[in-house]
């Protein structure tokens, strides 16, 4: 029964962990409605202040900027904070710049709105991974990363909806103040709540035993000066690079290529969008689960990890296709197919981080990587903007470049981590 023999074995005896979870599934999903509330919009604001796919590209690149700062800031305000301000902080930052996006009026307004936006979301995933670090042994976490990592795809399918909704009914400034106050409600639930597993009341001494089942790099402050010593934040710094700029295009320019491609309207965005975020919703989980599985199959940790990114990197590469098929359908799946496949990546890309940091140091290193991938992504936007430009909106080079850049990732993963961790393994022989 649960609590007697070895913790690694024991069933756990209880789920205040699935709860915290659900926590930072709901706030990942405020905050990547947020974020995609202005790409979903897009057509229509464009149309009422007629700024150009450069302006977009420059708005995206100020978001991309301050999301770095806030990124990289931000991890390291949780590791002196701790988890529970440190997350509440972020929200609230970027919970009111969500709302003030329905104040502005211009290019200028728009991008200062962008940037307090992108300051505080930056503290997001620095913090939710630090969390599920804290709370779950190493053969658990990458499940739930991946589940709540799934709250982008969710926040992702409820923005068209609230701005095909609200928009219709109030206007596309509503959409915003609804988005921002979401937020500051989740924040209410987040500081009732939360404590870290040792005093939390609900937890049980059993699910503590399974919490802290696995061998651990020793729980250490370190210092950003030393992060670049791990292997861990390379991985992270390089998976990023190459792969974050292509998630970030299809967030921002998803809705518009349907728009201009398929000649659809806001109302009639909606179900494809929706479509394409429930695909990318299984696709996080599922990128999980499957490296966890292969992990209670047998394989090494890293190994495990290492063939989860391949068949992700694997089903992102049809979407070379999406500019040249003619129903907005196969579009749909092709696309949805790409971001599923971004998301199960990504999980599995963070969990290496947790897996060879101290805990620490997971939030710094986060932080760091995301900071630099953050800022590449920015640079990238405004490439787009202007390839679009040029190119009177053709996304062929655009999408083919997507197709190829996670290949590339898992190869560059593959020669930064390309030996065995024994700690790591030995948690692959404990859940055997």
């Amino acid at each position: 029964m649960a609590g007697t023999g070895d913790p690694r074995r024991a069933a756990p005896g209880g789920r205040t962990r699935w709860v915290i979870v659900a926590l930072l599934f709901a706030i990942t999903t405020v905050n990547y409605m947020d974020r995609n509330l202005l790409g979903v919009l897009k057509p229509t604001i464009q149309g009422e202040l007629h700024f150009s796919e450069s302006d977009y590209g420059d708005i995206v690149f100020a978001f991309s900027i301050a999301y770095a700062a806030g990124y990289a800031g931000m991890g390291a305000f949780t590791d002196k904070v701790g988890i529970r301000i440190g997350l509440a902080v972020a929200a609230m930052v970027w919970s009111v710049a969500s709302a003030a996006h329905g104040l502005v009026a211009s290019v200028t307004g728009f991008t200062l709105a962008r940037v307090m936006l992108g300051l505080g979301e930056g503290g997001n995933f620095p913090t939710c991974i630090k969390t599920v670090a804290t709370w779950f042994p190493r053969r658990d976490r990458a499940l739930a990363t991946g589940v709540f990592n799934s709250g982008s795809n969710i926040g992702g399918l409820l923005a068209p909806l609230i701005a095909a909704f609200v928009t219709a009914t109030w206007g596309w400034q509503a959409a915003f103040y609804v988005s921002g106050a979401v937020g500051l409600l989740w924040l209410v639930f987040w500081l009732g709540l939360y404590r870290a597993p040792e005093v939390h009341p609900d937890v049980t001494p059993e699910e503590l035993a399974y919490i802290r089942s696995d061998p651990e790099p020793p729980v250490e402050r370190v210092p950003w000066t030393a992060l670049l010593a791990y292997a861990g934040t390379w991985t992270y710094i390089v998976g990023g690079v190459l792969t974050n700029p292509v998630w970030w295009f299809y967030n921002n320019w998803v809705p518009s290529f349907l728009f201009d491609r398929f000649h659809v309207n806001l109302l009639a965005l909606g179900l494809p969008l929706v479509v394409i975020y429930l695909m990318t919703d299984v696709g996080s989980i599922g990128g999980g689960w499957l490296s966890g599985r292969l992990i209670r199959a047998g394989f090494g940790v890293f190994t495990a990890r290492k063939l989860a990114l391949l068949a992700c990197a694997i089903c992102t590469v049809p979407v070379f296709l999406a500019p040249r098929v003619e129903g907005i359908w196969t579009a749909v799946l092709l696309i949805g197919l790409a971001m599923a496949a971004h998301q199960g990546f990504s999980a599995n890309l963070f969990t290496l981080v947790s897996d060879t940091m101290p805990k620490g140091a997971i939030a710094g290193a986060v932080g760091l990587g995301g900071c630099i991938s953050s800022i590449l992504s920015g640079f990238s936007a405004k490439v787009v903007g202007r390839i679009l430009d040029a190119t009177g909106g053709n996304y062929t080079l655009v999408f083919f470049v997507g197709a190829g850049a996670y290949l590339v990732a898992v190869l560059a993963v593959h020669l930064l981590l390309p030996r065995r961790d024994a700690a790591a393994e030995g948690v692959a022989q404990a859940a055997e």
